[in-house]
Order: C-alpha cells, then sequence, then structure tokens
C-alpha cells in the first residue's frame, strides 16, 4: 500500500538537500525507491517537480508551488497526531511480509489480538525470501515484517521479539553419520547463511563443499531430504515442514547460535495507529 504521507516528506526532504544521494541515506531509502516516489508526485501533480541536469538538482517554479501544499498536509498530520485524537474503530489496510513458515507458525497468535480488538483492519499479508524482509520493510515497501533480527537493525527500524529458535542441522534420515562433513546446502544469503559460516568457521572449516544454495528455507529442507546434503535452518521451519518425517537433526558440538524472530517496524511509523495497534498486540 502506499504512504502518501511518506512520499511527500521524502519530496520535502529532497527540497531542503537538492541531492538525490544525501536523501536517499539520510531517509534510509534507496536511489530507485526515491526516483520512484518523485515520479510517482510528478505524474500526480501533471509536472515536472525538479529540474535534473549536469550541474545539479533544482525545484522548478510547479516544484515551489508544490512544496507549500507537501508542508501544509505533512503540517495537518502532525497536529492530528499529536492532539492524541484517534477514529472510534480502527481500519485501513496494514501491509505484512513474513516468510511462509511465519505465516503458518507464528501470524495466527500475533495477528489474532489485532483483528479481535479491530475488526475494521485489513491485511495486505506479502510473503517471500526471509533474507529481503527487512530491506522490503526500510524501503517502504510493507508497513511491518516478521524476520530474523540481526545483531544490528539498519538505521530507523526497530523490533520486537516474537520468538526464539535454535538452529538445527538437518539430513536425510540415514546419512546422519557423516553429516558434519558435508556436502551442504545453504540459504544463498541472509542471517542463517551468516550463522552457517560462522558455525563452519568454529569448526575450522573455511570453505566449505556447498552443493546448492535455494532461496528459501522449504526448498533447502527439499533438497536436503533428497540427499544433496546437510543443511541448516530454524528448528521452526524443520517443525512445520512437509518433508520433517524424511529427515534427521544431527547433533553438533559446538551447537549453530539461537535464531530471534522479530516483529519489525520503521521506527518513526510507530505513532500510525495502524501499526500502533499491531505492535500492541504483539507486546
Amino acid at each position: 500500500m502506499r504512504d502518501e504521507r511518506r512520499d511527500l516528506e521524502l519530496f520535502l526532504h529532497l527540497c531542503e538537500t537538492l541531492n538525490f544521494g544525501r536523501t536517499s541515506l539520510d531517509r534510509h531509502v534507496s536511489p530507485s525507491t526515491l526516483t520512484r516516489t518523485v515520479q510517482r508526485l510528478e505524474s500526480d501533480a501533471g509536472a515536472t517537480l525538479f529540474d535534473r541536469d549536469p550541474r545539479g538538482v533544482s525545484l522548478t517554479a510547479e516544484g515551489q508551488r508544490f512544496r507549500e501544499y507537501a508542508r501544509a498536509s505533512v503540517q495537518l498530520w502532525r497536529d492530528y497526531r499529536d492532539s492524541g485524537l484517534e477514529p472510534a474503530e480502527l481500519s485501513g489496510t496494514l501491509s505484512l511480509f513474513a516468510t511462509v513458515t511465519a505465516c503458518q507458525a507464528l501470524l495466527p497468535d500475533l495477528l489474532a489480538p489485532l483483528l479481535t480488538a479491530h475488526p475494521g483492519v485489513r491485511l495486505d499479508l506479502r510473503t517471500g525470501d526471509a533474507a529481503a524482509a527487512l530491506a522490503r520493510l526500510a524501503e517502504g515497501e510493507v508497513d511491518a515484517a516478521v524476520a530474523g533480527v540481526p545483531p544490528r537493525l539498519p538505521d530507523g527500524l526497530t523490533s520486537r521479539t516474537v520468538a526464539t529458535t535454535d538452529l538445527v542441522l538437518v539430513t536425510a534420515r540415514g546419512r546422519e553419520d557423516d553429516a558434519l562433513d558435508g556436502p551442504f546446502v545453504l540459504p544463498p544469503r541472509g542471517l542463517v547463511r551468516d550463522a552457517a559460516e560462522k558455525w563452519l568457521r568454529r569448526r575450522g572449516v573455511r570453505t566449505p563443499r556447498v552443493v546448492a544454495e535455494p532461496d528459501g528455507h522449504e526448498g533447502l529442507l527439499t533438497l536436503v531430504a533428497l540427499g544433496c546434503g546437510t543443511g541448516i535452518v530454524p528448528r521452526l521451519v524443520l517443525d512445520t515442514s512437509a518433508v520433517r518425517d524424511r529427515l534427521a537433526v544431527v547433533e553438533a558440538d559446538p551447537a549453530p547460535e539461537r535464531f530471534t524472530i522479530g516483529l519489525c517496524a520503521r521506527r518513526n511509523d510507530l505513532r500510525r495507529p495502524l501499526v500502533a495497534a499491531l505492535w500492541a498486540a504483539a507486546g
């Protein structure tokens, strides 16, 4: 769902800096996201708002007029928010990103109190690769995400723990004896890949033999069940997998570190009624 207020705030920041790179860094959005935001606003306004040439960026006459509108709109919202007034019944659409596993194992309990208290709220639920969750949140594609929490969150994001789970090594049943020696099936990127590489280094393995790097834990477990190699996944994923009966957990010493799953949101959005209600439900 498009956040029109956020678009206006990005526009106003760009009016101050007149520098796409600086605004992208300061507001923690990608240059492509900022460019698309300006293009949407120019399409809505029916006019060019910025002149862009080799000498730099400047506001057009129509851009200066639009800046006054943007300032007034953002200020009206702030005045309303600061007044403490809220609608009698919360409504609207809340966009949420989660993996398939999180949808099945965590979201029913997480979202039930929200929907019970606010039946007028609609959910726009999106699923995909866990490694992309925080990037999609930071770029404003969704209002919140249920995702693995890194030791250091990107600037502007905050999280509330909703679950912790062990990371476990898994292999096809009957292949447990030499599973710790590989080969390995690992995610191509993300927190689980980082944890796997850290565990391997602790065992003195600097260059593991990786035979597959599927996107998604579900695909990874399928390859492991077929005997392609040893995998590493959150236990929560294993427990909800349709192929878990074909897999065996491999005990390791040291064991991989535990994995924290959190409800994540942009810190500035915690004042938005919908996001605030979700945050309260998670508490």
